[in-house]
């Protein structure tokens, strides 16, 4: 009996080891897709603004048409008036491209040169005046991420604060850690005293930590389930924004949204975050029903630039920008429309909405069935070693341990029970099993 039930516990044991190892491929293969080094541009595929780029450039024509377009950016970054005639030229350049793969051209958030490859992309699409069109691909799956963020989460006990647990759990991850006590040094140096943080470093070291840090670690941080106001306070200033968010006066929204507007990467959050943030006529309750990641990857893209938002208070989940439409004049509307893309968005709010409800699920339902199975393991730990034990010191007089395997048994069939009813109450039991999985690195390090 004792051999039968050690060969089930090394069974899944190998059940681990492989799926750890299928993850760590899967992390080896993400890093190579998203840490390019320039000789491996031309094995990317042409909608790649910077790929495209270059391939326009090795064609004279399209080289031609291509500075052309330049000129004219140019010229509209520095805010110079141009006569018809250039108008026009500006306008045929951009049609002139055609089926050029310049003009389907997309930027990945997490590349290397994203900046450059976000001028590209506005480069010939210098006509966008209402940022009808997001430079950025479709949020890549980042699915294989979620184990590391869970065997992390096995390691910290349960806590009623879950912003506080977020914070342990990426305290625990290098990455998480090094970069978000980058941004608190850089961001609170000055923060609340005479002298002025430097808004612009610390804006930088924001985008690096969600830009860098897996999204399973980011946004459990910054959109955590809070019951009370000491929960809320702490989500409120995950951002720091004694310097990253507000400033002594409010400044008038339509300068805030020049300064976005005058920032390739601004420009692009912006122009993503209303793509997938904004009303939806066709569904039935105005929004997308299956956009909650891309609208929340959206908002969090918006921290660290010019137009950053932040929740309003510790006792709300109510966000918006630092400014205001007071002496807006004839463009008082307009203004209203830009902090409404905050204040009164409903998709944003159903969006949190739908991400804090599955996080509370995952925070209640997983506590007991870490415990459960916890249990479960360390008693196959125990009669393991028991069993070994035994046998070279009592030799054939194992009726105690018979004993000792009948109520282990007895114990285990239970818990299993136990968590197979649970089971069909909750959705998220993968994510469990994958914490579960963190435990059994634990015992078998």
């Amino acid at each position: 009996m004792g051999q039968a039930f050690i060969c089930i516990f090394g069974r899944d044991f190998r059940d681990w080891v492989l799926c750890t190892l299928i993850d760590c491929i899967s992390a080896l293969l993400y890093l190579c897709s998203v840490h390019l080094d320039w000789g491996d541009l031309m094995a990317l595929p042409s909608s790649d603004c910077v790929v495209a780029e270059q391939l326009c450039l090795s064609d004279s024509t399209c080289n031609a048409t291509y500075r052309t377009l330049e000129n004219c950016a140019l010229a509209k970054t520095r805010l110079l008036s141009l006569d018809h005639d250039s108008r026009v030229r500006c306008l045929n350049a951009e049609l002139d491209l055609g089926n050029s793969s310049l003009l389907q051209c997309k930027c990945h958030r997490r590349m290397k040169r994203q900046e450059h490859c976000l001028r590209i992309f506005w480069t010939v699409h210098s006509s966008y005046f209402n940022l009808e069109a997001s430079p950025y691909e479709n949020p890549a799956n980042e699915e294989h991420w979620k184990t590391d963020y869970n065997k992390l989460a096995a390691l910290v006990s349960d806590a009623t604060n879950p912003c506080l647990k977020a914070t342990h759990v990426c305290n625990l991850s290098k990455k998480c850690f090094r970069l978000r006590t980058d941004y608190a040094s850089i961001c609170t140096k000055g923060a609340g005293s005479e002298d002025v943080c430097d808004r612009r470093k610390c804006h930088r070291g924001l985008r690096n930590f969600f830009e860098k840090v897996p999204e399973d670690f980011t946004k459990r941080i910054l959109f955590c389930p809070c019951q009370d106001e000491f929960c809320g306070e702490r989500r409120r200033k995950t951002i720091v924004p004694d310097c990253s968010f507000q400033s002594n006066t409010k400044p008038n929204c339509l300068w805030l949204l020049d300064s976005c507007l005058e920032d390739h990467i601004c420009k692009s959050r912006l122009a993503d975050f209303q793509q997938n943030c904004q009303p939806v006529d066709m569904s039935p309750d105005g929004c997308s029903l299956h956009n909650h990641a891309a609208c929340l990857q959206a908002y969090m893209g918006m921290i660290g630039t010019p137009m950053t938002p932040n929740f309003v208070s510790n006792s709300s989940v109510e966000v918006s920008l630092w400014c205001t439409c007071e002496n807006s004049g004839n463009q008082k509307e307009k203004c209203d429309q830009i902090l409404g893309m905050f204040e009164s968005n409903k998709c944003l709010g159903k969006h949190q909405s739908h991400h804090r409800e599955a996080a509370q699920r995952e925070f209640k339902s997983c506590g007991f069935k870490i415990l459960c199975c916890t249990a479960v393991l360390y008693s196959s730990v125990f009669f393991c070693n028991v069993s070994v034990i035994s046998s070279a010191t009592y030799g054939n007089s194992l009726d105690l341990l018979k004993e000792l395997f009948l109520y282990f048994l007895a114990t285990f069939l239970l818990i299993s029970n136990t968590l197979e009813a649970i089971s069909k109450h909750h959705s998220n039991e993968g994510h469990c099993k994958n914490i579960t999985r963190g435990r059994l690195d634990m015992l078998y390090p």
